[in-house]
């Protein structure tokens, strides 16, 4: 498929954005203990909106489908997106509430994060009159599982016109398997667990059976396990030093969107490939604190 773009793909991402509060910490606080932070990081965030982030960073043209409002941390978080590439369409502008904000704390010597967040709690949105042309205007269309309602009619469209859709199966949430049908790639993490999956092979075989031809299981710094239909194998990791994993799952999806935007029809070979450049971005977002660092020289 070639890029509508004129060789700069266009993605739509679709699903949560939030505002990210990250607390490099020495370790995790414990009850009623006060902590200063080493560092600190306020910027955009949730899956769909940091995947639409890397997508613009490595070359694409992403726009997000979202709920921020019109509060003034959410006009903050649209321009944030903005500095960035991200074009925003936000199907909450008329509500003043807070958007969703996410509490992070980073524990400095193994990377690990604890998050705290309202998510999408609060926002059921309906499609927007022109999303029929929004679909049409991409050349990928990514979902990350939440405002599902939003998420199913936007795949359903995008299966209708012949974009490729990609999943980001983060945690198994309600309505997951009305949106299934309409999804051709999807990557989920180790934490994703269908009904009566409880190992990533069962994984594998659940997202098959309900319609998805390629999918895979990222396991943090194990091998990738994908699958596809006609064969199936694992995707090695590259090793780095990892300073923080907050978000490496959302670019991991961003990097892999933008790497199928720029394919032709799927192989086995193609399909590894996108998941072993797309692991590559994501190993080097690691390696710095915060979900933008990764971004500076390059």
């Amino acid at each position: 498929m070639e890029p509508t773009t004129g060789g700069r793909p266009e993605g739509l991402f679709v699903g949560l954005c939030t505002l990210d509060v990250i607390q490099l910490v020495e370790h995790a606080p414990a009850s009623n203990e006060k902590l200063t932070a080493r560092e600190q990081v306020v910027a955009a965030g949730g899956p769909a909106a940091n995947a639409a982030a890397a997508f613009s960073h490595l070359g694409g043209t992403a726009r997000l489908l979202t709920a921020i409002g019109s509060h003034p941390l959410g006009l903050g978080i649209t321009e944030d997106l903005g500095r960035l590439g991200v074009a925003v369409s936000d199907l909450a502008v008329e509500s003043a509430e807070p958007p969703a904000v996410s509490s992070v704390l980073v524990t400095a010597s193994t990377g690990e994060r604890a998050v705290a967040s309202t998510n999408a709690k609060g926002h059921r949105l309906s499609p927007p009159d022109d999303l029929d042309v929004l679909v049409a205007a991409c050349d990928i269309a990514e979902f990350d599982g939440h405002h599902m309602d939003l998420a199913v009619a936007a795949a359903r469209l995008a299966r209708a016109v012949g974009r490729p859709t990609v999943f980001d199966g983060g945690s198994w949430k309600d309505g997951t398997q009305n949106l299934l049908p309409f999804i051709d790639v999807a990557v989920c993490s180790a934490d994703f667990r269908p009904p009566g999956a409880s190992t990533p092979a069962e994984t594998l075989q659940f997202l098959r059976e309900h319609g998805v031809v390629w999918s895979a299981v990222s396991r943090g710094a194990r091998p990738i396990m994908w699958a596809g239909p006609h064969s199936s194998g694992t995707v090695d990791v590259p090793s780095v030093h990892v300073a923080d994993t907050l978000g490496a799952g959302d670019v991991l999806h961003g990097a892999l969107a933008h790497h199928l935007a720029l394919q032709g029809p799927l192989t086995s070979e193609g399909f590894a490939q996108a998941l072993r450049g797309a692991a590559a971005v994501a190993s080097r977002a690691c390696g710095s604190f915060g979900t933008r660092a990764w971004m500076q020289g390059g």
